[in-house]
């Protein structure tokens, strides 16, 4: 009788080492499609009509094949976010200047605004496209989320401060998430509404994929996080054939690494 308890207990010792083994070692493989030699500072992605977003000497660059659009801006000083999400209206945003351009499809540009000159005091840490002639604002005056009507020359708060510095952002049109110094992860939507994700990995670099899945890299090796609706973690290395990682794109199953040099585009899958 005595011997039955030790069974048991090896054989749970032995199931439950196993399966963190193979929690471990979850992976995705993607499957190599195209790469192409660059010779930009800094990839930012591609659109949905297969132009490529680059920034080379502080000059904003549109590709496609022997296409080349560009926009530059001396007096701005340097480019520290550009928005993409909207190929129609593109976000240039110069911290330096607490100012944004907003180009069109061609990069002409539609219009130049500083949050100086505001009614209301704005210092902009933060710029990105939303909804209906909206931009995100993260106000460091304050330390709150806001709308800025740019065609109204309008701003309103509507988020409460924030108690943490921010590590990292990221929008969509209708979501302002971010990631605290704490690795906290947030999200407000448009009417304010402020909800807690979780904590995130520790990360190099990172892209929010949806409020449940993002992929992030650490020591140059890339990974996938999927959480589940029980709240339980998937956490997956993706094998990618570069040892550098300077930055990485993921968008409708398709991830694009960037190195100094190249530019490479993977098929992954993603539920």
């Amino acid at each position: 009788m005595s011997k039955i308890p030790c069974k048991i207990l090896f054989l749970l010792f032995f199931f439950c080492s196993f399966s963190v083994v193979l929690g471990q070692n979850l992976k995705k493989i993607p499957s190599p499609l195209s790469n192409f030699p660059t010779d930009a500072d800094e990839f930012l992605g591609y659109d949905s009509f297969g132009y490529s977003y680059q920034i080379k000497n502080n000059i904003f660059r549109k590709i496609k094949g022997n296409e080349i659009f560009e926009y530059k801006n001396i007096s701005l000083g340097k480019i520290t976010k550009a928005d993409i999400l909207n190929p129609l209206k593109i976000v240039l945003f110069y911290e330096d200047f607490n100012s944004v351009v907003l180009l069109d499809n061609q990069l002409n540009k539609i219009t130049e605004i500083n949050f100086s000159q505001n009614n209301m005091p704005i210092v902009a840490t933060a710029v990105g496209m939303s909804i209906q002639n909206q931009l995100w604002v993260y106000n460091a005056l304050n330390q709150q989320i806001g709308l800025f009507d740019y065609l109204k020359n309008e701003y309103k708060t509507v988020s409460t401060p924030l108690t943490e510095n921010i590590k990292f952002c990221q929008t969509d049109f209708n979501t302002f998430y971010w990631i605290d110094e704490k690795n906290n992860w947030f999200f407000c939507d448009i009417f304010g509404k402020t909800t807690s994700l979780g904590k995130v990995s520790e990360f190099d670099k990172i892209q929010i994929l949806s409020p449940k899945q993002y992929i992030f890299s650490k020591a140059n090796l890339l990974y996938f996080k999927d959480i589940h609706k029980d709240g339980s973690e998937s956490v997956y290395e993706i094998e990618v054939q570069e040892k550098s990682l300077h930055k990485f794109y993921c968008k409708d199953q398709i991830l694009s690494i960037f190195t100094p040099k190249e530019i490479t585009n993977y098929k992954i899958v993603i539920p």
